[in-house]
């Protein structure tokens, strides 16, 4: 258990997954607030939506045609961020190393989680979870073994506020040339501590939590999701196999399962915290796809997913990243540990 004082006065929580400080002010909550809301959510009501272009049988921008799909249907984005054409080219302006660019190549593909418009994680059958989960798999298995390919990044925005402009169930995946930044500290932070205590980060660190129990908010028996101890945003998760794996691939039949699981009742819980469909982001982190080409197996890697939901203090307040924010360290208003009571109380009662 953690000492008292870091429940209730200022201090700092090291990350050890990035390396760095996040600032914690409890005493901050007792202020009142006139600030910014947002409209409260309503779910979509119509199995079946004529105008949305993820809706089987309709119709995309630049004329493309969605199938009439019965179960998850993949497709390249229309508009991806990023091409696998672009011809390979690099700048540094007078060698200087301050002016740098090079090109990027990449593969945005969008990911429909299930035919029907008014579906979300939260209120999907668990049989139609597993199939999504089974086309993560499959997606990072194709794009990963593309050799210009170095890793393949999975998430979801669900909600407006994330600015999901469609509220049809879905997710993109996209594949890079370079792995990008946040998975890059993570690898950093991994392989470091690996080399040092030979196990794995997050193992060690799942450890304590199943041991302290006091940030886990829901498990099974091949997964947990907790609240991490170094949570920047005020609902925060992250959901880890209890097995170490490194990818997708890896997960056997039953962890599978057990993914689909916890994503659906993470997800049922978020949304009974404030009675109303919870925006976030959501992302799984597996190891970077190059290793079957660089020879590296990724030892220290333990797949994760984290969930990012903008939610504060009620279904319209909002935490920003502002101010001190951008400018100094990341910083959280309430605990950790009174967000995973809040979840766990918000898990119970969807299992009622």
């Amino acid at each position: 258990m953690i000492d008292p004082i870091f429940r209730e006065a200022s201090h700092r929580r090291w990350n050890p997954l990035k390396r760095e400080w996040v600032v914690v002010s409890p005493h901050r909550t007792q202020r009142p607030w006139q600030g910014q809301t947002e409209e409260k959510a309503t779910p979509p009501s119509l199995e079946y939506d004529p105008t949305c272009y993820l809706c089987p049988g309709n119709t995309r921008a630049g004329g493309h045609k969605t199938p009439a799909y019965t179960g998850t249907y993949v497709f390249e984005n229309d508009f991806a961020a990023l091409k696998s054409d672009v011809p390979e080219t690099t700048m540094d302006l007078n060698q200087a190393g301050l002016l740098r660019a090079e090109t990027e190549r990449g593969i945005c593909r969008v990911l429909c989680f299930d035919p029907r418009h008014d579906l979300t994680l939260a209120t999907m059958e668990l049989s139609a979870i597993r199939r999504v989960v089974d086309m993560w798999d499959a997606q990072a298995a194709e794009l990963g073994a593309r050799p210009e390919m170095r890793y393949v990044q999975i998430f979801e925005n669900r909600g407006s506020m994330m600015g999901a402009s469609n509220p049809h169930p879905h997710g993109q995946i996209w594949a890079t040339e370079h792995i990008p930044n946040e998975p890059t500290l993570e690898l950093a932070a991994q392989r470091e501590y690996f080399e040092q205590h030979r196990v794995s980060l997050l193992t060690a660190y799942l450890e304590l939590e199943m041991n302290q129990r006091e940030r886990i908010i829901t498990e099974n028996d091949t997964w947990a999701a907790l609240v991490p101890f170094w949570a920047v945003w005020p609902f925060e998760l992250l959901v880890l196999p209890k097995r170490r794996v490194a990818t997708l691939a890896e997960l056997t039949g039953p962890e599978r399962d057990g993914l689909a699981a916890i994503l659906q009742q993470v997800t049922r819980g978020y949304n009974r915290v404030f009675d109303t469909p919870f925006p976030y982001s959501m992302g799984l982190h597996p190891a970077p796809s190059d290793g079957p080409v660089n020879g590296e197996a990724y030892p220290e890697w333990h797949l994760h997913a984290h969930f990012y939901p903008p939610l504060l203090r009620s279904a319209t307040v909002r935490k920003f990243m502002v101010g001190f924010e951008l400018l100094g360290s990341p910083q959280r208003d309430i605990t950790p540990e009174s967000a995973a009571e809040t979840l766990r109380n918000a898990m119970q009662a969807t299992a009622e």
